[in-house]
């Protein structure tokens, strides 16, 4: 609850117990958002991804939006514009309504589509694909629009919302989308619930975003699989290849071993590292949420530089050959793998790209070729924290839940915070509720009912505030 020194209006106060008596039903509608298998990845699901943005379209024009899906060339985005009172900094929002997949499916304790309700630690939680990324952060303001318009009618401010179908497939469409709906879109600053809470009590701001490159490399050796015996030891095996280059990608103390990787990084300044070692961080709670307990990373710094303020490169899938029961005994004629790099400030991403790629080729031995695949890229970025709007997300935070919000840095990319920056000329307020235990992208996904309380408040609270400015 707020402490004495930020207690809500009356206006508010009506409103947040609206959430609060609200909070079953917003459970039921997230439930039914996430029986939807939005996987955007996979053309097979387009129409259940088309499905999705429907849902999320109509449960906005219930609330007096006049909502839209708009086309592009590959899933629809969902904009969705409300006047407010007429008067006020225009807000949009911006989310995405696709998921990842939900491979594999036997790691989950029940169906990835299929969500149920468990007993946890904090008290409910729903758990299925998308439950916190990000359907549920998208459900928290789209609940407080409907808190507001339930008590009073309409939001306190004018409200554009923006939700994308690409964000798990790298989206492509999201650029020239911007480009030709620039004046639909334009506002005083985007809100983003795509982050998470310093912890469930915690609210928190990101301030720091990393980058990041993704590619795929698809090795080609003989013209179709050969039969090992006959033909190992004679011509160059494409899996061989491919190993001996990914495991090249790091030195034994696990720096990034590409030349020039790590040139024109820049350091955040040494007020924001204080800062970061003054928060509550416990490496091996972190660490243990991810079933280990020995960190590895960069000589020399912290788990939290390392996370926030360090690039990587991490391979991200393997295949090639025969991986089934028994054996088969062939040189398989081609081999691929995934790879994404986070980047920090200071690194450019397509010469990054241009590093990386050449690295791999200047290592593979005559006979293979390589074919590259860019699955997209995006810069660092780093958000303003001054500001009358940023201050009146930290009030709105501060109200619903009683304790100021962490500024804080993460290890993950939103490619869509960069581009509205250049294509609307508006910075971003990542303010979301997930957890470092929610299982993002993996399966068993979750989401705490107490942070899709918390979180629906606190948008309820800044919605508020964004009306004073």
């Amino acid at each position: 609850m707020p402490s004495p020194d930020a207690s809500p209006s009356p206006r508010l106060a009506a409103v947040l117990d609206r959430v609060d008596r609200n909070l079953d039903g917003s459970l039921a509608r997230l439930c039914e958002f996430l029986r939807i298998p939005s996987v955007s990845t996979d053309p097979s699901h387009a129409g259940e991804v088309r499905r999705a943005g429907r849902w999320a379209s109509d449960q906005l024009a219930s609330l007096g939006f006049t909502s839209t899906l708009v086309e592009t060339a590959g899933h629809p985005f969902v904009v969705a514009h409300h006047p407010g009172p007429g008067r006020g900094p225009r807000i949009l929002y911006y989310g995405h309504y696709d998921v990842q997949p939900a491979d594999p499916l036997a790691l989950w304790r029940s169906g990835a589509f299929e969500p149920v309700i468990e007993e946890g630690p904090l008290g409910r939680r729903v758990v299925a694909r998308g439950a916190c990324d990000d359907k549920g952060q998208v459900m928290t303001f789209i609940e407080a629009f409907r808190a507001w318009t339930e008590v009073h009618g309409a939001p306190p401010v004018p409200v554009t919302v923006m939700l994308e179908g690409e964000e798990e497939s790298g989206s492509p469409s999201l650029e020239p989308f911007l480009a030709a709906h620039r004046e639909k879109l334009a506002a005083s600053i985007c809100i983003v619930s795509d982050t998470g809470m310093w912890d469930a009590e915690t609210p928190a701001i990101t301030t720091m975003l990393r980058g990041l490159v993704y590619d795929e490399v698809i090795l080609r050796g003989p013209s179709h699989d050969l039969h090992s015996g006959m033909y190992g030891g004679t011509l160059a095996n494409p899996i061989n290849a491919l190993v001996e280059v990914l495991g090249a990608l790091h030195d034994r103390d696990g720096r990034v071993a590409i030349p020039g990787f790590y040139e024109g990084i820049v350091d955040p300044p040494k007020e924001v590292l204080t800062a970061w070692r003054s928060l509550p961080f416990d490496e091996r709670e972190f660490l243990g949420s991810a079933g280990v307990s020995i960190p590895h990373g960069e000589p020399g710094r912290t788990t939290m530089e390392r996370m926030w303020s360090r690039p990587t490169c991490d391979v991200n899938g393997i295949w090639g050959g025969y991986a089934g029961k028994g054996a088969k005994t062939v040189i398989a004629c081609e081999a691929g793998a995934k790879f994404s790099c986070r980047l920090v400030a200071g690194m450019d991403p397509e010469r990054i790209r241009r590093l990386l790629r050449g690295f791999i080729e200047d290592r593979l031995p005559p006979g293979i070729t390589a074919e590259f695949h860019p699955h997209g890229v995006s810069p660092a970025i780093a958000v303003p924290v001054d500001g009358p709007l940023m201050q009146a997300a930290r009030r709105g935070l501060r109200l619903a839940y009683g304790r100021d919000a962490a500024m804080i840095g993460t290890g993950g990319s939103i490619p869509a915070v960069g581009a509205i920056r250049r294509h609307l000329g508006i910075d971003s307020i990542l303010a979301g509720f997930g957890l470092d235990d929610d299982r993002v992208h993996s399966p068993n996904e979750k989401f705490e009912v107490c942070c899709l309380h918390g979180g629906t408040r606190a948008h309820a609270a800044m919605l508020e505030e964004f009306a004073k400015v």
